[in-house]
């Protein structure tokens, strides 16, 4: 749901939050680090991992994105003078959060109401019915009087049914619509 960049500033963010400038320095000299060893992984020959390694590319973009984040920081607090940094101050790392936020929301409400979609699809009783001929026949002109297709009828016909203490099935007399 979200991209290296967005994982990247949460996270620094979060990390962040009340380090001096001096602490701020050392993180930013830790991401160049990682990002230089992971991309020197890239090009060193495969090896094998185990099934919970990282993938090598994926890793290296990460820090690509963190030494970014935290070298923004820095210049933040730089230009504004701050002794220590404090993620609600900084307005277009509070910005970014927001968005976020507002994406995992959305995405939150679009995956609550597909889950819902399919629960109605689960529920749903598709069947083909085959009626003796008078059946059929009374079916048809009721359809056809009420303006409706015999397949509405049956289904407000279900909708109303009710099964007795005994299991005998009754229908309360009612208008198709």
């Amino acid at each position: 749901m979200w991209s290296t960049d967005d994982v990247a500033r949460a996270t620094v963010r979060r990390q962040g939050e009340g380090l001096s400038v001096a602490q701020v320095a050392d993180k930013v000299a830790e991401a160049q680090r990682r990002e230089r060893e992971t991309r020197q992984q890239l090009h060193s020959p495969a090896v094998d991992r185990g099934p919970y390694d990282v993938d090598p590319a994926d890793l290296a973009e990460q820090w690509v994105a963190r030494h970014t984040e935290w070298r923004r920081v820095a210049a933040l607090m730089d230009d504004q003078g701050w002794p220590a940094y404090s993620a609600e101050q900084d307005v277009q790392g509070s910005t970014w959060a927001r968005e976020r936020d507002e994406q995992r929301e959305g995405a939150l409400a679009r995956h609550a109401a597909w889950q819902m979609e399919q629960q109605a699809a689960r529920d749903e009783l598709k069947t083909q019915v085959w009626l003796p001929a008078e059946a059929s026949r009374r079916l048809r002109a009721i359809a056809a009087r009420t303006g409706l297709e015999p397949e509405q009828v049956l289904a407000q016909l279900a909708d109303r049914v009710r099964m007795d203490d005994d299991g005998a099935l009754t229908v309360d007399t009612f208008t198709p619509r």
